[in-house]
């Protein structure tokens, strides 16, 4: 696959599994993505939540997207940066009808979005599955 072809494979997954990094030791969680293009791979959570403050100490993370009919796994490693902008939490909310009712109880202080940027991806498949590891780059 090449760029292309790895971020429309993720935005049409959308649901992948994020690794973490606290004191040394990897956290893993499932996550749905806001969104890949060049500049990065998109994410949303509560500002209260661990995984926000696990990227804010470490920023090194993996994602892991799976189609699992289609046979195919791409990994994403990269930096993920918090992300401060309003226009951006705003478009958030407004697509993903589910947070409103936090946002109108607790106020947009309570969205933290990050992107992963200086992204690499390797693409995984059955047929592939001894062939030495490929990284393709995704993001600056």
């Amino acid at each position: 696959m090449n760029r292309q072809q790895i971020l429309d494979f993720a935005n049409r997954v959308q649901t992948c599994h994020l690794a973490t990094v606290e004191n040394g030791e990897p956290r893993v969680r499932g996550m749905m993505m806001y969104r890949a293009d060049e500049s990065g791979v998109l994410f949303h959570t509560g500002t209260g939540k661990d995984v926000f403050r696990e990227i804010q100490a470490n920023p090194a993370v993996e994602i892991c997207f799976n189609d699992l009919q289609a046979g195919i796994q791409v990994r994403i490693r990269g930096r993920a940066q918090v992300v401060e902008d309003q226009a951006l939490k705003e478009e958030i909310v407004e697509r993903r009808d589910f947070m409103k009712p936090w946002i109108k109880e607790h106020g947009y202080g309570l969205l933290g979005v990050f992107r992963v940027t200086d992204c690499r991806a390797s693409v995984w498949t059955f047929a592939a599955n001894f062939a030495p590891k490929e990284w393709v780059r995704l993001s600056s």
